[in-house]
């Protein structure tokens, strides 16, 4: 790539394809938040027609302080149920599943709204949770969310975005949306979004903060 693109590629929804073509416009946005999260950095060397390669660099693990005392975030414990993860970059998908599989969870990654859609729609009682990204080719994971509450009401779904003008909170509870959360996300941030959305399953929806 060139040094312009080069320059842009961690700013979220850059990309230099065409709207037609698919997004994969957050991806590296959702990897460098991740990154500097665990206190990292990352760096990318490029040359147009040979290729890119990126470095990643992670503090050196020195071990757990056995003082401090877990938030939220650090939160281990997942559960049995089974989840629809949805998102239409699939090392988000692949990420999301593992990460989720790894709390207990039983996970079916779909690459597109379509997807899930037919996976939904041919055994609706199989998923106890969806959880959807936005920002996606054909359906976005508002108007997913819409076809899945048709066919099943009361299904909880947790929508994910890094921005969008189509999308808020308050839209989200507005319609039966259960819950929002904003990427770049941790696992533990996720994990305690499920906790709560199929806590109040049963009870009157709400948004995880």
């Amino acid at each position: 790539m060139d040094a312009d693109i080069r320059e842009r590629i961690f700013e979220p929804y850059f990309t230099t394809k065409k709207v037609w073509e698919g997004t994969g416009m957050i991806g590296l946005a959702v990897v460098l938040g991740i990154i500097k999260n665990h206190g990292g950095a990352i760096s990318v060397d490029s040359e147009p027609g040979k290729g890119t390669a990126f470095h990643i660099f992670l503090p050196k693990f020195t071990g757990f302080d056995a003082t401090r005392q877990p938030g939220p975030d650090q939160a281990r414990t997942g559960g049995k149920e089974r989840i629809l993860f949805v998102d239409d970059e699939a090392i988000l998908a692949n990420l999301g599943k593992t990460q989720l599989e790894t709390l207990g969870y039983t996970v079916t990654a779909a690459l597109n709204s379509r997807e899930a859609l037919d996976l939904f729609r041919a055994a609706p009682r199989a998923f106890d949770l969806v959880i959807t990204d936005m920002t996606m080719p054909g359906l976005t994971g508002k108007e997913l969310a819409g076809e899945l509450m048709a066919i099943r009401p009361n299904i909880p779904i947790i929508l994910c975005t890094g921005f969008s003008e189509q999308i808020n909170e308050r839209i989200a509870k507005d319609i039966g949306i259960r819950g929002f959360l904003m990427k770049p996300y941790t696992r533990g941030n996720l994990n305690t979004a499920i906790r709560k959305v199929l806590a109040g399953a049963n009870s009157s929806p709400s948004i995880s903060p």
